[in-house]
């Protein structure tokens, strides 16, 4: 698979992690056939956005471990992405509001 340009991150066919920012990332395939090709925690069907979601939702890493069956390494793999992503966004600052 060719890396996408225009995606903020890209499969990388030879390890099976995703390349983001140069960095590989423990962040498993970006498989259409699981969870709809978002990116999920290597070896598990748990999407980054569901455990972002859950710590910010007030959830530890002890709960999020035994709710959904990753490691530590792994949630902190997701936080890594997640942060990486956030990273490459392009800020538009907006006009000051009228008065």
């Amino acid at each position: 698979m060719e890396a996408d340009p225009t995606k903020a991150y890209n499969q990388d066919d030879a390890t099976g992690f995703i390349r983001l920012n140069g960095l590989r990332l423990k962040v498993a395939a970006l498989d259409p056939r699981i969870c709809h090709g978002k990116p999920v925690v290597r070896g598990t069907r748990m999407s980054v956005s569901l455990i972002v979601g859950s710590l910010a939702g007030g959830m530890s890493f002890e709960e999020v471990e035994k709710e959904y069956g990753v490691t530590q390494d792994g949630i902190r793999a997701a936080l890594k992405f997640a942060g990486e992503l956030v990273d490459q966004e392009e800020h538009h600052p907006l006009a000051p509001a009228a008065k």
